[in-house]
């Protein structure tokens, strides 16, 4: 107990004098605590370690997020929006007369066993996922139960009905076309970190998605939403709901992908693109995303690991071969993929067509930004917005509360998962750690992650938000 309490004490005195001696000492001085407080608590101090190195992180960020020069006047967002029902996984389960059992995944779901299997499935490994439930009567079913289920919280999360359209805050504007008389429900089982079913257990807490979205599914007012936006004049274009289309079937998707692209073409060439990705399993559904329709006409993505892993599997990228993450994603594969991504379908190479510079990549441990170079700007500010609003909405929290969280993500990585490669490392007082690949640069900070995580149903689009909130286009000359 004294050693952690001299420790402590002797960082906290010293710390701002060692800076003007030798600027590099003080993140050596955390590396250093960061190695030895975990061997003090594994030598029989039963006590938690001060929060030295999220303290210093949290304080870091608070300089370093700074609004851009230029900020977003006018967004539009569309085209997926629910009403999501939040429940416990495990209790809904139950409530559904369901045992636990072995995990299996399931593409599209097709029957109650189907969801247990497929929930098992992803809350052994920790990871999200989000699936399509073909039989309406059936959800129905489910629905209910959820609706019904103690404790059940309704989540503003296209279509708008009228429950959805009572949420809205009076600021959004919603054109008359895209009124419905009817609610899309999604259905968002959680489930915490340790907690067990059966033989299952969740190494993070996390969340399963099922809907029956059919309107959604169709991306029913895609072409209401292009149309709206001459009126609208956007300074920048939000746009989710893909993912949605998997669960429809091959044939709908193969036509509807190509009118997608043909309305998301329609966007004026100055406005930006954001697309966000979610959980898929067709590979060649999500090959001709990548490939040959969406990707290459927007300008930006947002997406997590598992998101990045089957992108590179369904397109034969680096590191195709790796069935799963296995704990932390190494961050030296991330960089590897999110290089091809930019390289092979953005625009790394100043010759290339395509208009995608920008990638957001998140995890639970750290978020990385990838850019072309000469095209974004603020970036520093953006990667630590994205991580801090992570932690704190994790916690249900306005700001980032040390004591709630820990430090996962690792402090020494590399730049690629195979030679050449350089040795980095991420400095706690300046927690933002910079690197480039050709042309491309590369920003990453850790999150500090939520120890009693009291939401995760969100969080993606959250990070994604605040990352582009503070992020800045730079103008491109005129070709």
């Amino acid at each position: 107990m004294w050693r952690k309490a001299v420790l402590v004490a002797l960082l906290a005195l010293g710390m701002g004098y060692l800076y003007h001696t030798d600027p590099e000492l003080p993140a050596r001085v955390l590396n250093y605590v960061s190695e030895s407080l975990p061997q003090m608590e594994q030598s029989g101090s039963s006590e938690p370690r001060p929060p030295v190195l999220e303290e210093a992180i949290a304080r870091a960020w608070e300089t370093l997020i700074t609004a851009p020069a230029r900020r977003w006047a006018r967004v539009a967002v569309g085209v997926n929006a629910c009403v999501d029902v939040v429940v416990s996984g495990v209790g809904l389960l139950q409530a559904l007369a369901l045992e636990p059992g072995s995990g299996r995944d399931h593409g599209v779901l097709h029957s109650k066993e189907d969801l247990k299997e497929a929930f098992i499935h992803y809350m052994g490994k920790g990871a999200a996922a989000e699936r399509f439930f073909s039989d309406k009567e059936v959800f129905q079913r489910i629905a209910r139960a959820a609706a019904e289920y103690p404790g059940a919280q309704v989540l503003l999360c296209g279509p708008v009905g009228p429950k959805l359209h009572d949420m809205l805050d009076e600021q959004i504007i919603v054109p008359p076309e895209s009124l419905q008389e009817m609610d899309e429900f999604h259905l968002i089982l959680e489930y915490k970190s340790g907690e067990q079913w059966g033989s299952s257990r969740a190494p993070q807490a996390n969340r399963f998605i099922l809907s029956h979205d059919v309107s959604n599914g169709e991306m029913s007012t895609l072409e209401t939403f292009v149309a709206s936006l001459e009126e609208f004049q956007p300074d920048l274009v939000v746009l989710s709901g893909l993912h949605m289309m998997e669960g429809m079937g091959r044939d709908l998707w193969e036509e509807r992908l190509k009118e997608a692209v043909v309305a998301i073409s329609d966007v004026r060439n100055e406005v930006p693109i954001h697309l966000e990705l979610a959980s898929m399993t067709d590979r060649d559904y999500m090959n001709r995303i990548l490939q040959e329709q969406v990707l290459p006409i927007v300008n930006s993505i947002g997406l997590n690991e598992q998101e990045l892993l089957f992108l590179t599997q369904s397109g034969g990228g680096p590191h195709a071969d790796l069935a799963s993450w296995d704990g932390i994603p190494d961050v030296g594969r991330v960089s590897d993929i999110l290089l091809w991504v930019l390289e092979q379908h953005g625009r790394a190479d100043p010759e290339s067509e395509a208009d995608l510079t920008r990638i957001h990549f998140h995890t639970l441990a750290y978020h990385i930004l990838a850019t072309v170079d000469g095209h974004w700007g603020n970036q520093e500010a953006a990667v630590s917005a994205g991580a801090r609003v992570a932690s704190s909405q994790a916690c249900g929290l306005q700001a980032v509360d040390v004591t709630k969280v820990v430090l996962r993500a690792p402090l020494n990585f590399y730049s690629s998962f195979s030679e050449p490669r350089k040795s980095l490392t991420v400095d706690p007082t300046r927690p933002v750690t910079v690197w480039r690949r050709g042309n491309v640069s590369f920003h990453l900070t850790p999150v500090l992650v939520c120890k009693q995580p009291l939401r995760t149903v969100g969080l993606g689009d959250a990070i994604s938000a605040e990352g582009l909130l503070f992020s800045e286009v730079t103008p491109q000359p005129e070709l």
